[in-house]
Order: structure tokens, then C-alpha cells, then sequence
């Protein structure tokens, strides 16, 4: 009982804080949008946000393996509180590049947060689950990551609202004391101890890992990077300009692309044992998925040149990118979790996921960039490029589960 309480007050936390991440994300990009910034401008106001991800969880792995988790997760929120109390301060009057400066300051504030509560929540599965409950194990990491995704989408949808009802400022300033109450209500029940190593890691190894976490981790990074390329920047941005959508239109389509590819990876386990007969994923889990959406991301690239319906091709298109993406995204989740030890688990996702966020890093800068020169047809054919390389990775990862 006591771990079952302990995994439902990180998962409450993670919640919460991926609702607020949401939305700070469809608040800024609609706000300056709306201010005149081009696709490349507005990708690099994500720009430090992804970058500060890549190192917060190489180093947030090795300070939460030493401190708890607790500390890193609850760090995490504390910093969101105030870089979204310090983001509603923007004063409209100031110069450009100051305004910018100033945004991309607190990004990277809120990408340093964002990572240091979703490697301590993801981390913290492997502490909970018992040793050798492989389908359990791939269950709860599934009711995470889809749930925490469900609600970054609905995160989008409210973003959308609350600056059409209350503004730039005030929307965040009504985040930021929301998340305080979060933080408030569950940072005395936590253990202190979880998630520590028993044996204490020097800090020179943490880049040293297994092959297989190598592997699995390059993966991810062209894999997060083929979605982001064409979901930060060109697509909002493609649905506003190009279909003419209004604010809230657009972070409700991007919160129910984001929703249903949440319910997707919750119900991923069942997905699988449906199709494969095994709801256990092997790494060619992980390269059939990955071959599957690069043809997918074609056809659509295929589509939108043709000049096809935008509701079949760019709607009815990207949704069933979100179905298969979703799975092998759990997949992924699964395999770090089963190719580590749980007393290292901190250190392994740390790691794994600085390479999410580098994916996310390169995908959001090549968003804007080739958003700008070649359009939404641009980014899906790189896109294309990027989960194929993911699959061709995948390929050497073991059959089996264990590495």
C-alpha cells in the first residue's frame, strides 16, 4: 500500500506540472505569433528550453541517484512556480531583443524543470515496482507517460483559452499558483530516501553506460526529433497562417492530437498483447514501430505536395502518426526501465532522457528553420529522414528484453 501511495502522489505531481508545461508552451507561441515573430524566431525562444533539458538530465540523474528523487522532483516544480510568476512580469513596452533575451531565460528555466520532475517520476516507477514484474512494470510506465501526455494535450487546449480569456500575464500568474498548491500538497509525504543508489556513483561515469542504453537512447533522440520537427513550430504555425484557425482552434486540435496519443500509450500494453500475442516489448518492438511511421510520415509529405485535403493528409494524417508514435514511445520508456538496475535508474533515465531532450533540441531549431524555407512538406520530409534513422538504430538493439 505504501508504494502504491507513493507512485500515486509522483504521478499526482507529474500532473500537475505537465498541465502548467502545456500551456506555457501554446502561450508563448501564440503570443508571439501574434506579435509578428517568424517561425524561426519563435523556435528559438524554445531554443534554451530544450537545450537546459539535455543537460538537467545528464546531471539530474547523478544529483537524484545521491540526494532522492524527492529533491529533484520537487525542485522541479518549485523552479516552474517561478518562471511562470517571472514570465507574466514582461512588459510589452520593452525593446525586442530584451523581451526575447528575457523569454529565453525563463524557457530555460522551465526546460530545467520540466526534465528534473520527469526523470524523477519516471525513475521512480522502477524503485516501486517489485524486481522481475516485467508486465507491470510496462503497464505503470505506460499509465505515466500516457496520462502525463493526455494532460500536457489538454495543457494546450488550456493554454489557448486562457490567454483568449484573460491575457498573457494573468493566464500565467493563474498557473503559477496552481502549481504552488500542487507543490504545497505533496512535498511533506514523499520518502526521502527513495530512488537512492545503495552505492554512490562517481560523478566521471555517468556518461559511461551499457551498449543497449546507447543504443536505445540514439534512438530516442531521432525519434523525438522526427515529432518535434514538424509539431513545435510548423504545424501551430501552419493550422494559424495557412488555415486561418483561431488561437483557441489550433491548441484544441494540438490538445486533442496530444490527448489521444496519451490514451494511446496508457493503453499500449493491451495494444501490443492484442496484436503480437505478448504485451512484453522486444527491441524489434522498438524497429518495426520505427519503420512504420517513416513510411507513414511519406505518404502524408506525399499527400500535402499533392495538394490533397488538409483533413485527410495534415488532420486524418498526423493523428495516425500520433497512434504508432505513441506505442513506440512507450515501447522506448519500457526498455530503459527493463535494460537498468533499480538502485541505478535515476543515473539510466537521466541519461536516456538528455537524449529525448537533445532530439526535442535539434527538432524545435530545424522546426523553424525549415518550416521557413520549405513549409510543413519541408518538415515532414525530414521528418521522414529522422525516424528512419531511428529504426535503422533500432535494428541493434537485443531481441529479448533484458540487455
Amino acid at each position: 500500500m505504501t508504494d502504491i501511495k507513493n507512485y500515486s502522489l509522483v504521478t499526482a505531481a507529474y500532473w500537475g506540472f505537465t498541465l502548467t508545461d502545456g500551456a506555457l508552451r501554446m502561450l508563448v507561441l501564440l503570443h508571439f505569433h501574434d506579435l509578428g515573430y517568424s517561425a524561426v524566431q519563435i523556435a528559438f525562444l524554445f531554443l534554451l528550453y530544450e537545450f537546459c533539458g539535455v543537460l538537467t538530465n545528464l546531471i539530474g540523474g547523478w544529483i537524484g541517484s545521491h540526494m532522492g528523487l524527492k529533491v529533484t522532483l520537487f525542485s522541479g516544480l518549485a523552479l516552474q512556480i517561478v518562471a511562470l510568476f517571472a514570465l507574466g512580469l514582461l512588459d510589452p513596452e520593452w525593446p525586442a531583443l530584451l523581451s526575447v533575451c528575457f523569454v529565453m531565460g525563463l524557457q530555460a528555466l522551465s526546460g530545467i524543470a520540466k526534465d528534473l520532475t520527469k526523470m524523477s517520476s519516471k525513475s521512480a516507477i522502477k524503485v516501486l515496482v517489485p524486481e522481475d514484474a516485467d508486465s507491470a512494470l510496462f503497464k505503470w510506465v505506460a499509465v505515466l507517460t500516457g496520462s502525463k501526455n493526455a494532460l500536457k494535450g489538454a495543457g494546450f487546449f488550456l493554454g489557448g483559452l486562457l490567454l483568449t480569456l484573460f491575457g498573457f500575464r494573468v493566464s500565467l500568474w493563474l498557473m503559477s499558483a496552481g502549481l504552488l498548491l500542487v507543490l504545497a500538497g505533496t512535498m511533506v509525504s514523499l520518502p526521502g530516501e527513495i530512488g537512492m543508489a545503495k552505492k554512490k556513483t562517481k560523478f566521471s561515469v555517468i556518461l559511461s553506460k551499457s551498449r543497449d542504453i546507447n543504443l536505445l537512447s540514439a534512438a530516442r533522440l531521432f525519434l523525438f526529433g522526427s515529432r518535434d520537427i514538424w509539431f513545435v513550430v510548423g504545424l501551430p504555425v501552419f493550422l494559424s497562417a495557412s488555415l486561418g484557425w483561431s488561437h483557441t482552434q489550433v491548441g484544441g486540435f494540438l490538445a486533442l492530437w496530444v490527448i489521444g496519443y496519451g490514451g494511446v500509450q496508457a493503453l499500449a500494453p493491451k495494444l501490443l498483447k492484442t496484436v503480437l500475442g505478448d504485451g512484453t516489448p522486444r527491441g524489434g518492438t522498438a524497429t518495426n514501430g520505427a519503420f512504420a511511421l517513416a513510411g507513414l510520415t511519406v505518404l502524408i509529405a506525399i499527400g500535402v505536395m499533392l495538394g490533397l485535403s488538409p483533413w485527410l493528409t495534415v488532420v486524418a494524417g498526423l493523428a495516425l502518426f500520433g497512434l504508432i508514435f505513441a506505442v513506440n514511445s512507450s515501447v522506448h520508456s519500457y526498455l530503459i526501465l527493463a535494460y537498468t538496475e533499480a538502485d541505478q535508474a535515476a543515473l539510466n533515465v537521466g541519461f536516456y532522457y538528455m537524449a529525448n531532450a537533445a532530439g526535442r533540441l535539434v527538432g524545435t531549431l530545424l522546426s523553424g528553420i525549415v518550416f521557413q524555407l520549405a513549409g510543413l512538406v519541408g518538415c515532414l520530409w525530414v521528418s521522414a529522414g529522422f525516424v528512419l534513422i531511428a529504426g535503422g538504430i533500432s535494428l541493434f538493439l537485443p531481441q529479448g528484453k533484458q540487455a
